[in-house]
C-alpha cells in the first residue's frame, strides 16, 4: 500500500521539534543533528507503511534516530591524533565561574552511567512518559521510575557538591 504523503508530513511536523532537541543532545553539533534528522526521515518514509499506531509515531521516530546515530559510529572511523607531544592546560587555571548552569548540568548528565542518563534524556529532552520510555528501552515502567529517581539524586549530589579548594 503506498504511503500517503500528507500523513507522513503531519507526523514529521508534529515531532520535528522533539527530534531536533534529541538529535542536538546526542551529537552536540547542529549540522550533524540536521543530517541525522534527514536520515531519520528517509528511513521513516521508507517504512512508514509499517507504522500501525499513530500514537506510537514519536517513539518510533526516536528509535529510528537513536539507531541512525549509532550507525554513524559503526561506519565512521575516527581520525587519530598523536598526543605524545601535546601540552595540556593546567587544570588548576580552569575557573568554574565561567561555565553556565546549563553547561554544568549537561556535563553532569553526560557523566551519569548510561543506565540513568538514557531514561533521563528521553524524559527531559524528548518529553517521553515513563510508559513510552519503558517501551523504548525494553524495561518495566517501575524500572524506568527507579532509574529516573536515581539519576536525579545523582545529579543533585553532583551539582550540590562543594568545589574542592586548592591548598
Amino acid at each position: 500500500m503506498p504511503v500517503d504523503p500528507s500523513q507522513f508530513e503531519a507526523v514529521v511536523r508534529e515531532y520535528a521539534d522533539d527530534l531536533k532537541r534529541y538529535a542536538l543532545w546526542l551529537c552536540k553539533d547542529p549540522t550533524f543533528a540536521n543530517d541525522l534528522i534527514q536520515e531519520t526521515y528517509l528511513r521513516a518514509w521508507r517504512s512508514f507503511d509499517k507504522l500501525r499506531d499513530a500514537k506510537a509515531a514519536k517513539s518510533w521516530l526516536i528509535t529510528i534516530l537513536r539507531r541512525e546515530f549509532a550507525r554513524t559510529f559503526e561506519r565512521k572511523v575516527p581520525d587519530l591524533t598523536d598526543i605524545d607531544g601535546l601540552e595540556l592546560a593546567d587544570p588548576g587555571n580552569v575557573k568554574p565561574e565561567g561555565d553556565s548552569e546549563v553547561r554544568l548540568l549537561r556535563q553532569a548528565m553526560s557523566e551519569l552511567d548510561a543506565k540513568y542518563r538514557e531514561p533521563l534524556m528521553l524524559q527531559v529532552i524528548v518529553g517521553l512518559s515513563c510508559e513510552e520510555i519503558a517501551g523504548e528501552l525494553g524495561i518495566s515502567r517501575s524500572a524506568v521510575m527507579t532509574q529516573l529517581f536515581r539519576a536525579r539524586e545523582k545529579l543533585k549530589k553532583t551539582l550540590s557538591a562543594e568545589p574542592e579548594s586548592n591548598p
